[in-house]
This record gives structure tokens, C-alpha cells and sequence, in this order.
């Protein structure tokens, strides 16, 4: 069975794990009989008339699948939830995001409800069975609540497996130019186009890390074998590479990046990848691995 297969069989379980009260009530199931099984276990409340049945401990997706019942007609997985379905971020999340248009739904505990007046037809798409927003749309509302190094992440993922094109996420925009997101995509979509500017804030970062662990300086932007490298240890032999803002996210660039370490691999040097995130999140971790790269190098 292929990687495609099991998702779908993934789905399918968490499907018939889930069952609304129409269908029980359609099974000649009232409401008596239903308080009975919730009190001794073989059916669990989830989202209003949405309930597990058998087990607490939900499949993978049941929790999704339970948001759409409640949510009804018109309804598709967005957001954060939507980026994890699409393999944009890493999940799972602990609540599931859904947008609606033209109907008005509460949030419940682990449900938050996204609004719209209408979908556009380009704006949504169907994923492993799953109704859900279109990769751009997702990146376009993703952008309304997440840093521009987060967006900037989903973007450069969605590019790497071929989502996504400039063209799509600029149409997401203009299909919804005051939708909450839509500044700060622009914004992350112009820090593309400045690589000086984009580069500049991770590099200082980086160097600063360096000085304050007293670790020797690196030359900074040198030429190596036909490249300009981020940061350069010439003796020690090692590179490392400062994945900004934009996070190197065309295919052409992602393919350009890898065949220049495999050159410098072959020269002999090693190179060490940073992602802002990784910046933002551990840079303790960042200047140890750095500092234990030179002091394991072999000084020519």
C-alpha cells in the first residue's frame, strides 16, 4: 500500500469513528438511549450532536472530520489546519480551523470558526478527502496570525513540493486584498525580492551569537570555489549557510543551495544549515553547534 493509500485508509477509519445524532437517531437511537452510552463509554460528545464512538482516544483526523459535521454545508478546513493537511507546518495542531461561508457558527472547545461570504472556486480544493482552503488561500490566511518567518516557512514548503507559484499567491491576495493577512503576505513576498535586506538582520544575529561565545570570527559573504558563502572558517574548513526571511523557497533556488554544498562537501568543507526559526527558537543550540563543528575541525 503506497504512502497515498494509507492516508486515505487513514481517513476512512476516522470517518466511521465519527457519527452524527441524525445518523443514530436514523438507527432508531434517541436521545434516552444516547445519554446511556455516553455515561458508560461507547459513545463521547465532541462538537454539539457529534460523537466518537467506542474510544475517547480519537484517529488521526476524527478530530476534522467531527468539525465538518457540526459545521455542515459550506464548510472547509483552513488555516493552521489546513497547513498541516497540506504538509505546510508540522502538526498535529490542537485545535482544527475551519472557515464558513454565508452561516454563522460558534467556536467550541478545540473548534475555531473562520467566516466568509462566499468561496471563490480557486480558493478551495479537496486534500486526502478533505474539503480545505487551496494552498494559497491557506498561506493567505495563515498569514493573519503567524510571524513572517512562519509564512515565510509555509511559502518556501508549499514552493518545494509545487503548490504554489507567485502568480497563485498574488491571485490569492487580489481575490481578498483587506482580508486579515493579505498586508503581512505582501510584505513577506517583497522581503523576497530583497536579498540584502532579507540576509542582513539573521547575519547579525548569527555574528553576534559568535562574539558573545568568544568563537573565532568568520569571514563574512567570501568566495568559495565559485559561490559566496554566508559565513566562512577557511582553516577550520567549515561553512555555514543563513537561511533568511524568504528560506531559499523557489525550486530552482532549493536546487541551486544543495548542489553548492554537495561542491564544498567534495572540496572538503562542511556546512552547517540555519533556518530563522531555528535562530528565533534555540539559538543557544544554534552557536553550540557551531562551536562544536570548530572544535572537531582538522586545521589546514
Amino acid at each position: 500500500m503506497g504512502a497515498g493509500d494509507r492516508g486515505l485508509s487513514r481517513v476512512a477509519s476516522a470517518q466511521r469513528s465519527i457519527v452524527h445524532r441524525r445518523q443514530l437517531d436514523a438507527l432508531g437511537i434517541r436521545r434516552s438511549a444516547i445519554a446511556r452510552r455516553v455515561a458508560i463509554g461507547s459513545l463521547h460528545p465532541l462538537f454539539g450532536a457529534i460523537f466518537a464512538v467506542g474510544h475517547p482516544v480519537l484517529e488521526p483526523m476524527a478530530l476534522e472530520v467531527a468539525a465538518l459535521l457540526h459545521a455542515g454545508e459550506n464548510c472547509v478546513l483552513s488555516h493552521l489546519s489546513a497547513a498541516i493537511l497540506w504538509q505546510l507546518l508540522p502538526g498535529p495542531g490542537d485545535l482544527v480551523e475551519v472557515t464558513i461561508a454565508g452561516r454563522h457558527v460558534r467556536d467550541a472547545q478545540q473548534l475555531r470558526v473562520h467566516r466568509t461570504r462566499e468561496f471563490d472556486g480557486r480558493d478551495v480544493a479537496l486534500q486526502r478527502g478533505f474539503p480545505v482552503t487551496a494552498p494559497a488561500r491557506t498561506v493567505l490566511d495563515l498569514a493573519a496570525s503567524s510571524s513572517d518567518e512562519t509564512v515565510a516557512a509555509a511559502i518556501a514548503q508549499a514552493r518545494v513540493m509545487g503548490l504554489v507559484g507567485d502568480h497563485d499567491l498574488r491571485g490569492a491576495i487580489e481575490r481578498s486584498p483587506t482580508r486579515a493577512g493579505a498586508a503581512r503576505l505582501r510584505r513577506v513576498l517583497r522581503a523576497e525580492h530583497e536579498p540584502a535586506l532579507t540576509r542582513s538582520e539573521p547575519e547579525r544575529r548569527v555574528l553576534a551569537l559568535i562574539a558573545g561565545a568568544r568563537l573565532p570570527a568568520p569571514a563574512v559573504n567570501a568566495r568559495l570555489h565559485g559561490y559566496e558563502v554566508d559565513l566562512l572558517w577557511r582553516r577550520e574548513r567549515l561553512v555555514v549557510e543563513i537561511d533568511g526571511h524568504a528560506f531559499h523557497g523557489h525550486r530552482a533556488a532549493f536546487e541551486r543551495d544543495r548542489r553548492r554544498d554537495q561542491v564544498l562537501a567534495a572540496a572538503g568543507f562542511r556546512v552547517i544549515r540555519i533556518t530563522w526559526l531555528q535562530l528565533e527558537r534555540e539559538p543557544l543550540a544554534v552557536i553550540a553547534r557551531i562551536a562544536q563543528a570548530l572544535a572537531t575541525a582538522v586545521v589546514t
